[in-house]
């Protein structure tokens, strides 16, 4: 029984250990290898809670442990990648002056995430749907991005304004007061879960996309989530 609460604390820890490693990789620009420790984090993250509620041992550590994990292997390791990514992108000329400082901006990442982390452990309206995108997402759409359209944006003369513009969008993104579906079924009707089949149903040719299949799929997430949260308000 002693041994029994602690595993779910032992799976959050490999989440952690695996972001852990997903920011060495980035920094090394081995993007590819980031994204293989942060979906492992990710899988981590999703079976911790599942095994908590499974041996009935969910605690307040548990909560505390899992943001914590949460923070480095979804905010602070897709912040790496894109910092290590943009030390390279070309800069127009008079860029240069903040040349050294420009691939800073990408910690925004890590410290919004850190909020929206906090958001969602004191938001008791988060039971059944997120307010705001949920950190995992985010990190499979930058790590995505940079490990498989990271050679376009290069080429691009504006990539530099389009990492600006995509952090700063995904920055608010994360602590938006937009509701998003969780993907969690209650139960497998049509009805009550219209949004979640559609998704699902749409996503599967986005798979055939590789590497960069993660970007078409939390793009098409968010335009999902922000056309029911419109409808809703109109109605």
């Amino acid at each position: 029984m002693e041994i029994k609460k602690h595993i779910p604390n032992a799976i959050t820890c490999c989440n952690l250990f695996s972001g852990c490693v997903a920011c060495v990789m980035a920094l090394q620009g081995d993007f590819h290898a980031a994204l293989l420790f942060i979906v492992l984090g990710a899988v981590f993250d999703f079976f911790d809670g599942m095994v908590a509620r499974l041996l009935k041992v969910s605690s307040p550590l548990g909560v505390q442990m899992d943001s914590l994990a949460d923070d480095i292997t979804f905010g602070l390791a897709p912040a790496a990648v894109v910092f290590s990514f943009m030390r390279n992108l070309p800069l127009p000329a008079f860029m240069m002056p903040v040349a050294d400082v420009f691939p800073y901006y990408a910690f925004l990442i890590a410290v919004f995430s850190a909020v929206r982390l906090a958001k969602f452990n004191i938001d008791t309206r988060q039971t059944t749907t997120f307010i705001g995108l949920p950190t995992p997402a985010n990190a499979l759409f930058w790590v995505s991005l940079v490990a498989g359209l990271g050679g376009w944006i290069t080429e691009l003369n504006a990539g530099w304004l389009l990492m600006i513009g995509l952090i700063t969008l995904f920055a608010y993104l994360l602590v938006s007061e937009i509701p998003m579906f969780s993907l969690k079924f209650k139960s497998f009707a049509w009805e009550g879960n219209k949004a979640r089949y559609i998704f699902l149903i749409c996503s599967i040719p986005m798979l055939l996309l590789g590497i960069t299949s993660a970007v078409a799929i939390i793009a098409w997430y968010l335009l999902l989530s922000v056309a029911l949260y419109l409808s809703e308000k109109r109605a």
